[in-house]
């Protein structure tokens, strides 16, 4: 009996381990809603790729080619990268998300900051998203970045933030998680 449940135990902790393995090799979440209102809106959760690969957000390439991310904050997000997770909330329709966000992505990838540590969330024009997701975090303004480690906000950058910097801003926090 106690060899049955202990080949048992080995087996199923050998699976839970490929399951893991599995998971991580599945894309990031995504659902949302798309509507029209003076442009292309997305409301939910999205991904990079998402914004990227859809021909109605050009913007995001075209702005991704501007300026260069700030070094002291590629160095603290390469440093404690894995140690927070950033939720961005933002609006397809708007120009200071249409703005930030490329920065913010250069950042992360200059930094090599893990994507899978990033959740995007689109909000339509009266700010409010699937799930009442805005609600939950208390957004009023975006782009909203928020800083989380273990479950709790650390930080949040809203808009252009105290620097009009928000790469800059985002590296302070970074480099401030212990």
């Amino acid at each position: 009996m106690k060899r049955t449940l202990i080949a048992g135990m080995l087996t199923l902790g050998a699976w839970s381990c490929t399951v893991k393995k599995m998971a991580l090799a599945v894309p990031p979440v995504h659902a949302f809603e798309t509507s029209y209102d003076r442009g292309k809106v997305l409301k939910g959760l999205v991904t990079r790729q998402d914004i990227e690969s859809d021909t109605a957000f050009t913007w995001f390439k075209q702005n991704m080619q501007l300026g260069t991310a700030n070094a002291q904050a590629i160095d603290a997000f390469k440093k404690n990268g894995a140690k927070f997770q950033v939720v961005v909330f933002f609006g397809t329709w708007c120009e200071d998300s249409q703005n930030l966000l490329p920065v913010f992505y250069r950042l992360a990838d200059k930094s090599g900051y893990p994507l899978e540590n990033i959740t995007l969330i689109a909000v339509d024009r009266a700010k409010a998203t699937l799930d009442n997701l805005h609600k939950a975090f208390n957004i009023t303004n975006v782009p909203t970045f928020i800083v989380m480690r273990d479950g709790k906000e650390v930080a949040r950058v809203v808009e252009y933030g105290k620097y009009g910097e928000i790469d800059k801003e985002l590296g302070e926090i970074a480099a401030g998680i212990q």
